[in-house]
């Protein structure tokens, strides 16, 4: 296994100290992982996708307008 070192802002470093009985390294560990297989997961839809960058950026950005407008922002 390669060994990683992480940074963390000092309010969660706070916190991870106040709780010593969590595995934390095991935690992140369990966080990249779930995070990595979506990303998997992603590129293997996309991959079969015919859409283009651009055409998926124009349907975002429709998207994005129909919400804002059914909620009146």
């Amino acid at each position: 296994m390669v060994n990683m070192t992480l940074a963390v802002p000092e309010d969660l470093k706070k916190l991870m100290d106040k709780h010593g009985e969590v595995k934390w390294s095991a935690v992140a560990r369990q966080a990249m992982w779930v995070h990595a297989q979506k990303l998997e997961l992603m590129d293997k839809l996309v991959s079969k996708s015919k859409l283009s960058e651009k055409d998926a950026m124009e349907i975002g950005r429709k998207i994005k307008q129909s919400v804002a407008k059914r909620h009146g922002l």
